[in-house]
């Protein structure tokens, strides 16, 4: 037994493909719009559309490629100065850090600098009061001739009547009247008026616990309490008292009170003083 097909017109799927587009308003690029032909359906014998045929017209955009290279030069410009710029202000940014990584710098180099300068000026100021101090000190503590470049014109323990102990408790220095008269290192006034027999005197407590006494002054320049260094002026030489001319009497005791004097002489160079 034969199979026979069925016979028929075969029909191809419907469809429609649209390719273009009616494009009306639109601004052209350049002002370049050309026609292009618009794709219509066309039927098939049956009277359904079967195939596109161009049928019409329609707007389309067409660019050029003059056009085109201008907009890509345009865009590559944009694109240049913007790197430019930014690249400037890279630069900018990077001139702006460095100026204030050196200001900050030069800041910490002054602060640095004159710190340093604070102090050595510091040390430099205390190394001058250590040494003033030092200088004090040493003045302080050195002794001096009660009456500048004279020598002893009586020693100690001469004897003879003009002293009521029988012997000189002192030294006489030589010196006109009216002589300035020191006082030999510093101390304290503990007495400054009328003696007696030693008429005007001055007797100091020295600061090492001795006593000096210097008689037979014309004026005084100093008052009990009052503290004195060494070579300041007590008084003037001259003759009271019980004294046959002008001149310095001058004892070194261990106590205020009379009778325990000592060498003068020695006193004062074992002090330091060249007798």
């Amino acid at each position: 037994m034969a199979f026979t097909r069925a016979t028929g017109k075969h029909r191809r799927p419907r469809s429609a493909a649209r390719t273009g587009a009616n494009i009306a308003g639109i601004a052209t690029i350049g002002g370049v719009v050309a026609s292009v032909a618009s794709p219509a359906f066309a039927a098939s014998p049956s009277g359904e559309p079967d195939r596109l045929e161009d049928t019409g017209l329609n707007q389309a955009i067409v660019v050029g490629e003059h056009m085109a290279d201008q907009i890509d030069a345009q865009a590559q410009t944009q694109e240049n100065v913007a790197q430019e710029a930014a690249a400037k202000a890279q630069a900018e940014e990077a001139a702006r850090k460095q100026a204030v990584r050196e200001a900050a710098e030069a800041k910490r180099t002054a602060e640095a600098a004159a710190k340093k300068a604070k102090a050595r000026a510091k040390a430099e100021r205390e190394a001058k009061e250590r040494a003033a101090r030092e200088a004090e000190r040493k003045r302080l503590n050195t002794f001096v001739s009660p009456i500048e470049g004279s020598y002893v014109s009586t020693s100690y323990q001469a004897g003879g009547g003009m002293w009521s102990s029988g012997s000189h408790t002192g030294v006489d220095f030589h010196a006109a009247s009216g002589t300035s008269v020191r006082a030999v290192g510093s101390g304290t006034v503990v007495e400054a008026g009328w003696g007696g027999a030693y008429g005007n005197n001055v007797v100091i407590k020295m600061n090492d616990g001795t006593y000096t006494q210097y008689g037979h002054l014309s004026s005084l320049s100093v008052s009990v309490g009052q503290t004195v260094t060494p070579g300041q002026q007590i008084g003037l030489s001259g003759s009271t008292g019980n004294s046959s001319g002008p001149h310095l009497h001058f004892e070194a005791r261990t106590t205020a009170e009379y009778g325990s004097d000592i060498d003068p002489v020695s006193y004062l160079r074992h002090h330091g003083v060249n007798i």
